[in-house]
C-alpha cells in the first residue's frame, strides 16, 4: 500500500468542525488503499495564546520550560485528531514528537532534525490505524528533553517523516487552493500553479512566500520527497513541487514559464551605517560585529564613496526583531570601524520576482522595473540571482508594487478571484 503523509496546519484544525472535516478527509485517503500518517498543528492561534501567557508570567521565559509550554498546543490537536477519526469507525493512534522518533539538537525554540526513527508510527499503521503525529516538536537524546523546531516545524516534520518513511507523496494541507503567482491576499488575481520546481519553491519560500517553509522545501529537494500543496477546505488538485520524473508528474504540464511567481517580506528592516572609511577590509570588519551579535544579513548595498571624503555608506537588511540587536552592536564598535551614524528602517519591504525561465528570456530586469516607474513606485535596494530579482521599497507602496508587476508580466487568472478559506495563510 502507498504511503501517504498529510500535514494539516492551524487553520484547517481551528475548532471542531475543522476537526471533523479533517478526520473526514483523512479516512477517505485510507479507504482509498493507502496507509497514512498525519501531522497536525497546534488548533488556531493556540501557539501565539500560550506565548501571551508565557510573557504575562515572565520577561525572559527559560528556553526548556518555553518548549515545553508550546509543545502543549500540537498535543492537544492530534489527541483530538484521532478521537474524531475513531468516532468515524477507523483506529487512530496519536504520538508525540519524541514517541514518533523525531531526534533534534539540544537548540530549544529552533532545534533542527538529527535524526528520525519511527519504528511506533511505522507500527500503528502496519496494524492498519492511522498515524497522528504532532508536528512542531522533537526530543534531544543527551538531554532528555522536548524541543520546539521553530517557524515552519510542522511542515519540517511532515517531510521529515516521509522521507524516512519512503512516502509517495507529502501532502501539505493550507487555507488556499495551492501555490499561487503572488499571495492571494494581496493580489486577488492570483493564478494557482499546477507544478513549481524545487528551484523556483526554494526562491519562493526564502523570498516570503508563506503557503512553504523553506526548511521543509529545503529538506524535500534532497530526499526528492514530492509535496502536494492543497486546500483542507476543498477538493481542488493543488500544485505538485516535485522532481520532473516522479511518477506523480505524469498528468502535470511541464512547459517551463518564464516567471513562476511573486513574493513578498514585511519582515526585514532596513540598516544603514553612514561615513564607513572606504578601504579594504572595513566591510568585514562591520559584518564581522553583526555576525558576533548573531545577526542574519539578506541584502546589503555599499554606495560608491565620495571622492573628497572617501568614505561611503553601507545599508543592508535583517529580520525586523533583529534590527536592534544589530544597530546596538554596531554601536558598540562605532569607535573602532570609525563610521558617523547607524539608522534603522522598519517601514520597508522586500519584494521579489522568481522564474527560471529568466536564464534564457532576455527583457525580465527591463520589463520589471519598467512595470515599478509606471507605478510610481521608488526602489531603494536591488539584489539578483540566475532566477530572481528582488528589491526595497517602502511597506506603504507594496499593494501597488505587487499589482502593477504581477499585471505586467501577464499572471492574472482569467478564472476570477483566489479563494482563501482561513485567513492566515498557515
Amino acid at each position: 500500500m502507498p504511503l501517504i503523509v498529510q500535514k494539516f496546519g492551524g487553520s484547517s484544525v481551528a475548532d471542531a468542525a475543522g476537526l471533523r472535516r479533517v478526520a473526514e478527509r483523512i479516512v477517505r485517503t485510507q479507504k482509498a488503499g493507502n496507509q497514512v500518517v498525519v501531522v497536525v498543528s497546534a488548533m488556531g492561534d493556540t501557539t501565539d495564546e500560550l506565548l501571551d501567557l508565557a510573557n504575562q508570567v515572565t520577561t525572559t521565559p527559560v528556553g526548556r520550560e518555553l518548549d515545553m509550554l508550546l509543545t502543549a498546543g500540537e498535543r492537544i490537536s492530534m489527541a483530538l485528531l484521532a478521537l474524531a477519526i475513531g468516532e468515524l469507525g477507523v483506529k487512530a493512534k496519536s504520538f508525540t514528537g519524541s514517541q514518533a522518533g523525531l531526534i533534534t539538537d539540544a537548540m530549544h525554540g529552533k532545534a533542527r532534525i538529527l535524526d528520525v526513527t519511527p519504528k511506533r508510527v511505522q507500527a500503528a499503521i502496519t496494524e492498519g490505524a492511522v498515524a497522528i503525529v504532532a508536528g512542531f516538536q522533537g526530543v534531544n537524546r543527551a538531554t532528555g528533553d522536548v524541543t520546539t523546531l521553530g517557524r515552519g516545524g510542522s511542515d519540517t516534520t511532515a517531510v521529515a517523516l516521509a522521507a524516512t518513511m519512503n512516502a509517495y507523496m507529502c501532502e501539505i494541507y493550507t487555507d488556499v487552493d495551492g501555490v499561487f503567482t503572488a499571495d492571494p491576499r494581496v493580489v486577488p488575481a492570483a493564478r494557482k500553479l499546477d507544478y513549481v520546481p524545487y528551484e523556483d519553491m526554494l526562491e519562493l519560500a526564502s523570498s516570503g512566500a508563506k503557503v512553504l517553509y523553506i526548511r521543509a522545501v529545503e529538506l524535500a529537494s534532497r530526499w526528492h520527497v514530492p509535496l502536494h500543496v492543497r486546500s483542507s477546505f476543498s477538493t481542488l488538485p493543488g500544485t505538485i513541487i516535485a522532481d520532473p520524473t516522479h511518477p506523480c508528474m505524469k498528468d502535470i504540464s511541464m512547459e517551463e514559464a518564464v516567471i513562476t511567481g511573486i513574493a513578498t517580506d514585511k519582515s526585514e528592516s532596513k540598516v544603514t551605517v553612514t561615513g564607513v572609511p572606504d578601504k579594504p577590509g572595513m566591510a568585514a570588519d562591520l559584518f564581522e560585529a553583526v555576525a558576533d551579535a548573531g545577526v542574519n544579513i539578506d541584502m546589503i548595498v555599499q554606495n560608491v564613496s565620495a571622492e573628497n571624503t572617501r568614505l561611503t555608506d553601507i545599508s543592508f537588511t535583517v529580520p525586523t526583531e533583529q534590527g536592534p540587536i544589530a544597530v546596538a552592536a554596531l554601536r558598540d564598535h562605532r569607535q573602532h570601524l570609525g563610521f558617523d551614524e547607524v539608522i534603522l528602517d522598519d517601514a520597508i519591504v522586500k519584494m521579489a520576482l522568481i522564474g527560471a525561465g529568466m536564464r534564457t528570456h532576455p527583457g525580465v530586469t527591463a520589463r520589471f522595473f519598467a512595470a515599478l516607474a509606471e507605478a510610481g513606485i521608488n526602489i531603494e535596494m536591488i539584489t539578483t540571482s540566475e532566477i530572481r530579482i528582488s528589491v526595497v521599497t517602502r511597506e506603504s507602496a507594496l499593494d501597488a508594487a505587487i499589482r502593477a508587476v504581477h499585471t505586467a508580466f501577464g499572471l492574472d487568472s482569467a478564472n476570477g478571484e483566489a479563494v482563501v478559506y482561513g485567513g492566515t495563510g498557515r
